[in-house]
């Protein structure tokens, strides 16, 4: 009995011994393990697979493409018939200075493409093409192309359904829009379940998608160009001091308002877009002869039934995935921020919005996947969607990594600043309009940009995807009810455009012009 008695004794403080022995987890491995389950979880609901030839095909894909098909087809392809209309209407052609709202159509257009222009076009671009192959590319531009169209609709009807209050500001987007529209289809009931249940889930994609993700990228490019996990102040369990900085740097933008937003958003993304965009193409001069057969591995392994990733399912849903990821397209995020807009022609700024996918995808996206393409980075197994990034614009530019990192940081601050008016608009649309309403909100984001910097990328993915493309269920839901009105609007402003009277625009002007042409 003695001998047993002194065994478990010695048993015990063996393993005491062992337990103090072992580190204390860091802060921010306890973040992990405390948002992980809850991250993973979610995303199995939101991203329910069907299995076909072999690979899972997430429903909620079918869902969003279906949409931007239908619009493409039932609007007459005008993300194509549209593009110049677009054009010119951000360059002032029809401006009403007089109008309601508190933003320029560039203001406006800079906003919303600062929540979309961004981390998702360099780190997304790179996770779609290391598990799809080049093919991906394929179809991220795809699903920019009949995203313009769905933005189109959107955007549209955010500022056809908007509220101006009393002082001027303007609450918009996909909760006022359901929430009225369904109403005058006698819907109400149905209406005003789908508004709640987006502005639920925008809160969410807010806080995932449009923060956590964000911070997370910015955190890890900052620590890998300040000498590593091991060397950078910010490692070793640091991170989430990165994150504090960044969320006071928030904070201080997000207090202003929208225009406040605007007028940083403004200034940040033609800045670091056009530094990206230039890098972009010194990689591909340089790498000149490499580009055609860049454009061949991307068509090949769009269509090869033999691709990495699954075949060409698998290629397919990679590529569609981070590409509505990126331009958010069906999502509806991008008309809050668009129904602010000094117009008193909601068609107007469907027109702009369209710009939105191709500035996002066609062009930004295509950069990136080039770059990755024809410096062969995909082949390296790096783990981290800005590290492939960052090593394949390194290869011709070996200082690069630094002034992407500075970029990635700017970009991540424009889409928090951005999204953080997306969940505000959401939230105050719950919870009501009060300054406490308000300030409860931008505690609560600035809160979990801390939480995002130390998390890791998996996690971050699974939340931030699971959350935005939650938002498109009850958003499509809407755009399709609600489609022909967006289509009449459409008719009007194109018969006053192509009219020889030019007529100050105004909605009695294009309903005139109208007339006339059925007349």
């Amino acid at each position: 009995m003695k001998k047993v008695l002194l065994m478990t004794g010695l048993g015990l403080a063996a393993l005491g011994s062992a337990q103090a022995q072992m580190p204390e987890p860091t802060i921010d491995e306890k973040i992990e393990a405390a948002v992980a389950p809850t991250a993973r979880f979610i995303s199995d609901i939101i991203f329910y697979e069907v299995q076909v030839a072999g690979a899972g095909i997430p429903l909620i894909l079918v869902w969003l493409l279906a949409g931007a098909l239908f619009f493409t087809v039932y609007l007459g392809f005008i993300n194509v018939r549209g593009f110049k209309y677009a054009l010119d209407i951000v360059r002032g052609k029809y401006n009403q200075p007089d109008a309601s709202g508190e933003l320029s159509h560039f203001q406006a257009l800079t906003a919303a493409v600062s929540g979309t222009v961004g981390l998702g076009n360099i780190a997304g671009v790179a996770i779609a093409i290391s598990l799809g192959g080049p093919g991906a590319t394929f179809w991220m531009i795809m699903a920019g192309l009949l995203g313009m169209s769905t933005k189109f609709v959107s955007c549209t009807l955010g500022v056809k359904y908007r509220d101006v209050h009393a002082d001027g500001t303007v609450s918009g987007g996909p909760m006022h829009y359901l929430k009225k529209g369904l109403a005058e289809r006698g819907m109400t009931g149905l209406g005003k379940f789908l508004a709640a249940f987006f502005a639920v889930m925008c809160i969410g994609g807010a806080l995932g998608a449009g923060n956590m993700f964000q911070i997370n990228q910015a955190t890890q490019q900052f620590i890998t160009v300040t000498g590593g996990a091991e060397a950078s102040f910010f490692g070793g369990g640091n991170a989430w001091l990165f994150g504090l900085i960044m969320a006071v740097l928030v904070a201080l933008v997000i207090l202003g308002g929208v225009k406040s937003i605007a007028r940083v958003t403004e200034k940040i993304v033609p800045l670091m877009c056009g530094i990206y965009i230039l890098a972009g193409l010194v990689v591909l001069a340089v790498n000149f002869s490499q580009i055609p057969a860049a454009f061949v591995a991307i068509i090949e392994g769009a269509f090869s039934t033999t691709a990495i990733g699954g075949g060409l399912v698998g290629v397919m849903i990679q590529g569609l995935r981070r590409g509505i990821f990126s331009n958010e397209a069906g999502i509806g995020s991008a008309s809050i921020a668009h129904s602010a807009v000094k117009t008193n022609m909601p068609v107007t700024e469907g027109f702009v919005a369209s710009l939105e996918p191709f500035i996002d995808t066609v062009i930004v996206c295509t950069m990136t996947a080039l770059v990755i393409v024809v410096t062969g980075a995909y082949t390296q197994d790096t783990g981290d969607g800005i590290a492939l990034t960052s090593s394949a614009f390194a290869t011709v530019i070996d200082w690069f990594p630094l002034v992407l990192a500075a970029a990635v940081i700017l970009f991540a601050f424009s889409t928090m600043i951005t999204w953080s008016y997306y969940g505000l608009k959401s939230w105050t649309y719950l919870f009501g309009n009060s300054r406490s309403s308000k300030n409860s909100f931008k505690v609560l984001f600035c809160a979990f940009v801390v939480l995002g910097a130390p998390i890791q990328l998996i996690s971050v993915v699974a939340f931030s995807d699971a959350m935005l493309f939650a938002m498109s269920i009850p958003n499509l839901i809407g755009l399709f009810i609600l489609a022909p009105v967006v289509k009449s609007e459409m008719q009007a402003f194109l018969t006053y455009a192509r009219s020889s009277t030019k007529r100050p625009l105004t909605q009695k002007s294009v309903e005139a012009a109208q007339l006339e042409t059925e007349v």
